[in-house]
């Protein structure tokens, strides 16, 4: 059975469209990475947990903020390793600045014997959908068009 992960779209409207927030991934394998490196909040469903709750949960974790607001599923997308994440859209403001991620613990430089901690999440920002085609991960592509029909902006 695949791993399932589980994670939020938040977005915010504006008469010029939806705006996205993505997150860039924190420590040393994505510093210089930019397009295509962005993702949604999200990440792995602990055994027991509500997917739902997985998804508040670990976008507070990678934020740390709390988001509220009226979830509404959007779908199950198979990522290119075979993950599946389950994503639900959720319309919130939030002020990126105020963006704190909790940290992991990696062997810097590799088998150095060092460990370094490092932000699970480096930066959040809020992109335009366009912007975001470019910015966010290949296999999350189709959560922004599935997001689009859901707010009645079909392309």
């Amino acid at each position: 059975m695949p791993v399932r992960s589980a994670g939020l779209l938040i977005h915010r409207l504006y008469d010029t469209g939806p705006e996205v927030l993505l997150v860039h991934p924190g420590g040393p394998f994505w510093a210089r990475k930019d397009e295509g490196a962005w993702s949604i909040p999200k990440g792995l469903i602990e055994a027991g947990e509500d997917e739902l709750s997985a998804a508040i949960r670990e976008a507070r974790e990678e934020l740390g903020l709390e988001i509220q607001g009226a979830f509404a599923p959007l779908g199950e997308y198979r990522q290119p390793g075979g993950k599946i994440v389950v994503v639900w859209s959720v319309e919130a403001e939030l002020d990126v600045a105020k963006v704190r991620s909790s940290e992991f613990q990696l062997e810097w430089p590799p088998r150095s014997g060092r460990f370094q901690n490092f932000p699970e999440v480096d930066r959040a920002e809020w992109f335009s959908t366009a912007e975001a085609e470019i910015k966010i991960l290949k296999g999350q592509v189709a959560m922004l068009a599935d997001l689009a029909k859901q707010l009645g902006r079909g392309r």
